[in-house]
């Protein structure tokens, strides 16, 4: 076993609370059967040429191969709980995996090869999530991964697409050591049928993910042993140091951000859902504002909860899952991302009990940011194929700590593009390493971290298709309610979801509003099932401050 293994494996063992892994398990003496028909001994997987030959032992080639129902998971299900420290089964029948001692994206070791084409087209310098790299380092971090992927007794090949539009799809390979990381992205990526594998050819991207060993500190632009990078010209990412899942999808997302505008189709980090009329809403928000909960709707179709792109022919889903946050997931409030982990899905990072196997989604031990990734299908009302119309609706999600904006108002175009480049919200705790309580934030388009290109080109192409197809925006809190974190309260979900109604059904645009003199914020007077004294922020501080008296 490779000494950036081991060490990983140590940090597992240990993050863990209530891990059955303490005590012997019925599982330490189970043998597994593997299909031979899946194992490809000595095969090599067609990559484009490089520096470095792969020469891996085992490839573990499509263990899923065209499936989206339960019988996909079973292979990958045996090998990470065989091969893999900390990964079990809980009761509702999902994947429990341990991530090691990251548990959210590391954006300040994130790198992005800086060369003669991506330095006049992409976003440098202050404010940019996009922190350069030389040619030389890249190869060096790419040299390393392989070394460690090669010198494995098996990997793991998935070959997928993202993007459900069929014209503008890419093809995407990821090779990866961990089980749970190409279940992870079988779940997260959209799923090729029988004849597409057949015919797949060669990728478009290829993703290296050695997560488990550490890149070299003090190799040039390295700044720790956690290292995610970029390489446009050659088409490729490597990810050293880091098994947090999550590296993988938002690298992707990252790669849309750069290819998607050059077709003239806007992608965009937000959830997205369509009525039984067609009518279709976009929902901008980070992680934490409620983007996931709020585009999951049992009474709408879900097109997708975190990926998409505006095209002329309307939108499409860049992905072929969800990744939810699970901390404090309650089958009450979220029955349907509740119902979605089962059999197939992928839980991150949660505690549970050691005997039932039952999940307790309240346990923070590990981490906040706990979560789950599954297929959309297992969304009972997801629109599949996952495309629809031009939107109606957009609706930036803004988790305000301080409680200085209302619930809902209507925007103006001015200030939609506004609100759209200055992406308030909070950090809510756990979504980033180090982050333990929400602080105020500031993220273009938000989504800062994951563009390439400077905000103002994604700005200007939204102004257009908002004005072209009509659509009306809205700016929605989901944070605090009288009072800052810590004073006030969080506004409660129950009354979220009714604006959210309100704004699908159109009845929000027949009320009447009144403007607020600072934001010059258009605050309606009276929503259906939400009391009316929360609707104005100055209401709730002074109702507060007269019950403090």
């Amino acid at each position: 076993m490779a000494i950036g293994e081991t060490k990983f494996a140590q940090e597992e063992c240990k993050v863990v609370k209530k891990d059955p892994a303490s005590n012997k398990t019925k599982t330490d003496n189970l043998k597994f059967t593997h299909v031979p028909n899946y194992f490809t001994p000595n095969f090599t997987p067609t990559i484009c040429a490089t520096d470095n030959v792969s020469k891996f032992i085992k490839v573990l080639h499509n263990l899923t191969p065209a499936g989206h129902g339960h019988e996909c998971a079973a292979e990958l299900y045996e090998q990470a709980l065989q091969h893999e420290k900390g990964s079990f089964i809980t009761s509702s029948g999902a994947l429990a995996t341990l991530s090691g001692a990251k548990t959210g994206r590391c954006p300040k070791d994130k790198r992005v090869v800086k060369d003669e084409s991506t330095e006049q087209e992409l976003w440098w310098g202050n404010g940019s999530p996009n922190i350069e790299m030389d040619e030389q380092s890249f190869k060096v971090n790419r040299e390393t991964a392989m070394n460690y992927l090669n010198s494995l007794d098996k990997v793991f090949v998935n070959d997928q697409f993202i993007n459900w539009d069929p014209e503008n799809r890419i093809k995407v390979r990821i090779v990866s050591a961990k089980a749970y990381h190409s279940l992870f992205m079988h779940n997260m990526c959209i799923r090729p049928t029988a004849e597409e594998l057949e015919n797949f050819g060669s990728p478009e991207f290829t993703i290296y993910n050695a997560g488990q060993f550490p890149c070299n500190r003090y190799t040039h632009c390295m700044t720790s042993t956690a290292s995610i990078n970029i390489n446009l010209a050659r088409k490729e990412m490597v990810i050293l140091g880091t098994m947090y899942a999550g590296e993988m999808k938002k690298g992707l997302f990252s790669l849309m951000h750069y290819l998607m505008p050059k077709r003239h189709i806007l992608s965009l980090h937000s959830g997205c859902n369509m009525g039984k009329d067609g009518d279709v809403a976009l929902f901008f928000g980070l992680s934490g504002t409620g983007k996931t909960t709020l585009s999951t709707d049992q009474n709408r179709y879900l097109i997708g909860d975190d990926e998409h792109c505006w095209s002329d022919n309307g939108v499409s889903n860049i992905e072929g899952g969800c990744y939810a946050k699970c901390i404090d997931l309650s089958q009450e409030k979220e029955r349907g991302i509740w119902n979605a982990i089962k059999f197939g899905s992928v839980l991150e990072n949660v505690a549970f009990d050691e005997h039932t196997r039952v999940v307790d989604y309240s346990d923070n031990s590990i981490t906040e940011n706990t979560r789950a990734a599954y297929p959309i299908e297992y969304i009972p009302n997801a629109k599949i194929p996952c495309v629809g119309p031009h939107p109606k609706n957009v609706i930036l999600l803004a988790c305000d700590a301080f409680g200085v904006l209302p619930p809902v108002s209507k925007l103006n175009l001015a200030q939609t593009m506004y609100h759209f480049i200055s992406g308030y919200t909070a950090l809510v705790a756990g979504t980033e390493e180090g982050v333990k309580e929400p602080k105020a934030t500031f993220s273009a388009c938000f989504g800062a971290a994951f563009l390439m290109l400077h905000p103002t080109k994604y700005a200007a192409m939204l102004a257009e298709k908002m004005q072209k197809h009509g659509a009306t925006a809205w700016l929605v809190n989901t944070g605090w309610s009288g009072g800052s974190y810590g004073t006030g309260k969080r506004i409660k979900l129950s009354y979220t979801r009714k604006i959210i109604d309100a704004i699908h059904s159109g009845s929000l645009l027949n009320t009447n509003y009144k403007k607020t003199e600072v934001f010059g914020l258009e605050i309606p007077s009276e929503i259906e099932g939400v009391p009316s004294e929360i609707l104005d922020p100055v209401n709730t501080v002074m109702v507060r401050q007269e019950s403090i008296s």
